[in-house]
């Protein structure tokens, strides 16, 4: 009789064991229907969200882009940087008030065009 009660106990045992097994996916299925994969999107998802790391990673990216608007470079905060005036002002930065530009294409009439 307590053999017979040692292998019910191990039979329940390890089928408790293959049921707990049984909850959590190895992988994700991947189907093709017609050529074109069907990834489970809900399996992805569940791998990705059951980082533990993940809130930890989530939580200082959102602090990296609430930066406090006094360390904020000047290009963000739409203020001239001596880049962006030189670029817009030529070969005149720094002598001119006036910006460069081309000269004026001369004056044609298109009625002389054809001529």
């Amino acid at each position: 009789m307590k053999h017979l009660s040692n292998l019910v106990t191990g039979v329940l045992l390890m089928s408790g064991l293959s049921l707990a097994y049984a909850e959590q996916p190895l992988g994700c299925v991947e189907v093709t229907v017609g050529g074109y994969k069907a990834p489970d999107y809900n399996c992805l998802s569940q791998q990705m969200g059951n980082n533990p790391e993940g809130a930890v990673a989530a939580q200082k990216n959102q602090q990296a882009m609430n930066v406090p608007i006094n360390k904020r470079p000047p290009h963000q905060l739409g203020l001239a940087t001596p880049a962006a005036t030189s670029t817009r002002m030529g070969n005149t930065f720094g002598t001119s008030v006036k910006p460069q530009r081309p000269a004026p294409a001369p004056a044609t009439s298109p009625l002389l065009i054809g001529k």
